[in-house]
Parts: C-alpha cells; sequence; structure tokens
C-alpha cells in the first residue's frame, strides 16, 4: 500500500536555519531514507511558500502565496510502499527522531492515471 507522509514545520523556523543546520538535517533524514531504502518512492522538498502560486478554481483567480495560511507549512513529503498503517507511521516516527518539530501526516495514497495504469494499492 502506498502512503504519502506529508511534512509540515513553521516555515518561519525552517527558512531561518543556517546553510550549516539545514545541512545536517537534510543528512539526518538522508540516513532515515537509506535505511528505508527499499520501501521510499519519491520524495519531494517545496521551495518556500513565497515561490507559491495558487489557482482559485471557482473564481479562475491566479493568486500569490500558498493556498491556506497557517503557522505549520507543507514543506515537502515522502512516498513509501509500505504493508500497514503501523509501518507507514514507523517511518514517520523514524523522520520525526531525525527532524524534531512540527507535524508528519500520513496518508494513504490512490494513484490516478487517466489510461487506466495504477489503483488503490499503486499496482499496475
Amino acid at each position: 500500500m502506498l502512503y504519502s507522509t506529508l511534512c509540515y514545520h513553521d516555515e518561519a523556523v525552517t527558512t531561518a536555519w543556517s546553510a550549516e543546520h539545514d545541512a545536517a538535517v537534510i543528512a539526518d533524514l538522508r540516513k532515515v531514507q537509506d535505511r528505508w531504502a527499499a520501501k521510499v518512492g519519491p520524495v519531494v522538498r517545496l521551495m518556500p511558500t513565497s515561490a507559491a502560486t495558487t489557482l482559485r478554481k471557482t473564481e479562475n483567480l491566479v493568486i500569490d502565496g500558498p493556498f491556506a495560511e497557517t503557522k505549520e507549512q507543507l514543506l515537502g513529503f515522502y512516498v513509501v510502499d509500505v504493508a500497514t498503517l503501523d509501518e507507514a507511521l514507523a517511518f514517520a516516527r523514524d523522520l520525526a527522531a531525525a527532524n524534531p518539530g512540527g507535524a508528519y501526516e500520513v496518508r494513504p495514497v490512490m494513484l490516478y492515471q487517466p489510461d487506466g495504469r495504477g489503483g488503490a494499492d499503486g499496482g499496475a
């Protein structure tokens, strides 16, 4: 089963990190990725919300900034292929030990591909 692990943190905190601190956090997270290498799929680190653009669908309005103004922003996500929610939570806990603060939201993923490939389990 595919699960996303959505990474949230206070962007004011993470953007204030020194380059050295940021590199150390990424190195610690890389160790977690290496331990889970057989089960980790795409990993995405989003650019700051100041680089975001939002399309408000109903109004067909394009605005600068993220969809929602909140204290904690979505900073990136992992996709893991694990057997159970408990295993997905174990992965999130491993990430949390490497990078305290913020929150990790774990959510099952359903792949959508218009040509009919994929499905709720991510398979073909």
